[in-house]
C-alpha cells in the first residue's frame, strides 16, 4: 500500500489487532525505504493484551528472515513498559513515525479515537454478526471517503459475513479483486466509498488538516518550546517570542525538576493524563540530553504524606512498571509507607527548552514581548507596545502561561466576534515558588538519600552546576495576589517540608537555614482552577487560527510534551496521543 501514500505530508494507518507488532515494524521500515515516503508517518494500532517487552524482540526476529526488522524492535523494545489499558504514544526516528498503540478491547478503543484514516489493517474481529456490525459502525468513524481497508486472516466461514457486513457499511472491493471464486485472497483491498453524504458529529479537533505555514508561538518556556518542536517536526516554520533575553527564564528555568506520575487510589484522569505525559517527556529525555549532566533516570521516591498518595487497589501487572509499594528497612528515616516511581527522573527544564529551539524550522526572537495581536486579512500581526513590528503569522499559539490569559483577554475587549467563545475560557492564578538550594558539602553529602524524594514538596540532590554538585529543595506555593513572603520564611517552609520528607537530613541542613547562608531560586506557576492545562483552538471553526497552550501549574514536566502532541495533532487532524474523553478535559474553552 505504499505507493498510496507517495508525495503526502502525512499518512495514517489503523491497525484493528497490533499483535507482535510485525505490521507495524514491517511498515516502519517501507517507510523508512521509500524515497517518496509522507513527512510523518501515525501509525494507530489496538491491543487487548499487547505482548511482552521481549517477545516485541524475539518474535519479529524469528518471523523476519534478514532480521531486517530486528534494530526497529529493538527501539521499540527500549519504551515498551507499562502497558496499561488506554492509550500509549510512541514519538520514533525522530518524531517522524508515531505509534500509538491502545490498549483495551476493539470496540472501547475504537470509540475513544477522533481522527480518520488513511488506511485500515482489518484483522478478523472473531465477533458475532451483532457484534460485528457495532464494531464495523465504530471503525467507520475512523475513516474518510477513499480510506483504503486491507483485510487479513479471515477464516472461508467468516469471508462471505464480513464482505456482507463492509459492503453496508459503505466499503467496496478493489475492482481487480472482485471474484466469483469460493476462495478468498491472502489479503483483500477495499475502499471506503458510500454512497450517502457522510456526516461527523465529533466536536473538538478541525475536520482537515491546516495547511503546513508559518506559526508563531508566544513564550519560550517548556510549553511553547515544546508546541514549537512539535510542530517544526511536521514541517512548520515556528517563530518562537519571548518577551526575555533568553528561553526558559520564566517558570521554566526550574534549576531542576522532577519527572514523575501523579497517584490515585482510583487512578483518576490526573493520573492517567500524566503518566501519558511522563512516557513522551522519557523519550525526548533520552533522544535531546546529556544523560546525566541534563538528566537522569534515577527513580524516584514518593512519601505519603497524610496519607495520600495511594496505589490503586487493583492494580495489574504492567501498572508496577511504573511504580510499586516501597520499604527500606536499612534507614532510620520513616521512609514508609511510600511508592517507588520506576520510571521517575529529574530534568533540567532549561536545557531540554533549548533543544527543542534548536529543531530545524524553529526560530527564536528574544526581547520580544508582545502586547497586541491583530489580524490583517488571513495573517495575524504581532506587535510590541511601541507599535513594533515583531512577527506575521497564519497561526499563533499562546503557550506565554499567564501573560497568555492576560493578552487574550486585552484581544476580547478589540474582538467583539471572539467575546462570545472566550468566555469559556478557564480561570486562571499565577502561583508563586521559591526552591532552597546549595552547592554539597563534604560533611552533610551522605545525609542526602541516593535518589530525589518527592512528598510534600521533595529534595533533589546531586545535580551537576558549575562548580560541582547541588541539592534542591522546595518549593514553597504562594498565590500571586497575596503580599509576597520574605525569603527567610520561605526558607523555613520548604525545611518544614523536608522535615516530613526525611527527618535525619532536615536535621543536618537545618544549621545552614539558621544561618541564611542557602541560596534560592523564584518563579511564578500559571495555575488552572482544576489544575489542567487549557490546549486546543480559540475559534469554532474547522480552520482555527488562535491557539492555546498553558496552565501546566506544577507539572510542566509532566504535561508539557503531551499537550504539544495534542494541539500538534489537531492541527494536522492527526490521531490523538490521548483517549478523546481525557483529550475533552484539556479543551482550551471547557468552562
Amino acid at each position: 500500500m505504499g505507493h498510496l501514500w507517495h508525495h503526502q505530508p502525512a499518512w495514517r494507518v489503523l491497525d484493528t489487532d497490533f499483535g507482535s507488532g510485525h505490521r507495524f515494524l514491517s511498515t516502519w521500515l517501507a517507510w523508512q525505504q521509500d524515497t517518496k515516503r509522507p513527512c510523518t508517518l501515525h501509525y494507530v494500532a489496538i491491543s487487548a493484551r499487547p505482548c511482552s517487552a521481549q517477545d516485541l524482540l524475539t518474535l519479529n526476529d524469528a518471523n523476519s528472515a534478514d532480521s531486517s526488522l530486528a534494530p526497529l524492535a529493538r527501539v521499540l523494545h527500549a519504551q515498551w513498559f507499562g502497558l496499561l489499558p488506554g492509550f500509549h504514544r510512541f514519538v520514533l526516528d525522530h518524531g517522524q513515525v508515531i505509534l500509538t498503540l491502545c490498549v483495551g478491547g476493539n470496540l472501547d478503543m475504537l470509540r475513544a479515537q477522533n481522527f480518520q484514516a488513511d488506511a485500515v489493517e482489518l484483522s478478523d474481529p472473531h465477533t458475532s454478526a451483532s457484534e460485528l456490525a457495532w464494531f464495523l459502525k465504530a471503525l467507520v468513524r475512523s475513516c474518510r471517503r477513499g480510506t483504503a481497508l486491507i483485510a487479513y486472516d479471515q477464516s472461508a466461514a467468516s469471508w462471505e459475513e464480513l464482505s456482507d457486513a463492509l459492503c453496508e457499511c459503505g466499503f467496496a472491493m478493489s475492482p481487480a479483486q472482485l471474484h466469483t471464486s469460493s476462495e478468498k485472497p491472502a489479503q483483500i483491498v477495499w475502499q471506503f466509498d458510500p454512497q450517502w453524504t457522510l456526516k461527523n458529529t465529533r466536536q473538538g479537533s478541525p475536520l482537515t488538516a491546516l495547511p503546513i505555514e508559518h506559526c508563531a508561538v508566544i513564550g519560550a518556556g517548556v510549553a511553547g518550546a515544546s508546541v514549537a518542536a512539535a510542530l517544526a517536526r511536521r514541517g512548520w516554520q515556528v517563530q518562537v517570542l519571548d518577551q526575555a533575553a533568553a528561553a526558559a527564564t520564566g517558570a521554566s528555568g526550574l534549576p531542576a525538576g522532577l519527572v514523575v506520575p501523579h497517584v490515585s487510589i482510583d487512578d483518576c484522569a490526573l493520573s492517567r493524563l500524566s503518566r501519558a505525559g511522563v512516557r513522551l517527556m522519557l523519550q525526548q529525555a533520552r533522544e535531546l540530553l546529556d544523560i546525566h549532566q541534563d538528566w537522569a533516570p534515577t527513580g524516584v521516591l514518593e512519601r505519603q504524606i497524610d496519607g495520600t498518595p495511594k496505589l490503586p487497589k487493583q492494580w495489574p501487572q504492567a501498572g508496577q512498571q511504573w511504580f510499586e509499594n516501597y520499604v527500606d528497612a536499612n534507614t532510620t528515616d520513616p521512609l514508609t509507607p511510600a511508592i517507588w516511581h520506576h520510571q521517575g527522573a529529574w530534568l533540567k527544564p532549561a536545557a531540554l527548552v533549548k533543544a527543542w529551539l534548536r529543531q530545524p524550522g524553529v526560530t527564536f526572537q528574544a526581547h520580544a514581548q508582545v502586547t497586541d495581536v491583530h489580524r490583517n486579512g488571513a495573517i495575524w500581526e504581532l506587535r510590541n507596545a511601541t507599535g513594533e513590528l515583531l512577527c506575521c503569522a497564519e497561526r499563533v499559539v499562546f503557550a506565554n502561561a499567564c501573560g497568555a490569559f492576560d493578552l487574550l483577554q486585552k484581544m476580547k475587549r478589540q474582538n467583539v466576534d471572539l467575546c462570545g467563545l472566550w468566555q469559556h475560557l478557564p480561570a486562571k492564578q499565577g502561583m508563586r515558588g521559591m526552591l532552597s538550594w546549595d552547592v554539597h558539602q563534604t560533611h552533610t553529602a551522605s545525609a542526602f538519600p541516593p535518589f530525589p524524594v518527592n512528598g510534600s514538596g521533595s529534595v533533589v540532590p546531586r545535580i551537576p552546576v558549575d562548580g560541582g554538585q547541588a541539592w534542591f529543595m522546595g518549593s514553597s506555593y504562594q498565590p500571586d495576589s497575596q503580599v509576597e513572603r520574605d525569603d527567610q520564611t520561605n526558607h523555613i517552609s520548604n525545611l518544614a517540608h523536608l522535615r516530613q520528607l526525611v527527618p535525619s537530613l532536615a536535621a543536618q541542613l537545618a544549621p545552614a537555614f539558621d544561618t541564611g547562608s542557602i541560596n534560592n531560586w523564584k518563579g511564578t506557576r500559571c495555575v488552572t482552577a482544576d489544575r489542567l492545562p487549557a490546549v486546543g483552538p480559540l475559534e469554532a471553526c474547522e480552520q482555527p487560527s488562535l491557539w492555546l497552550c498553558a496552565g501546566m501549574g506544577s507539572r510542566g514536566l509532566s504535561f508539557s510534551v503531551l499537550c504539544a502532541e495534542l494541539l500538534a495533532a489537531q492541527f494536522g487532524a492527526e490521531p490523538w496521543p490521548i483517549e478523546a474523553k481525557l483529550a475533552r478535559m484539556l479543551n482550551a474553552l471547557r468552562a
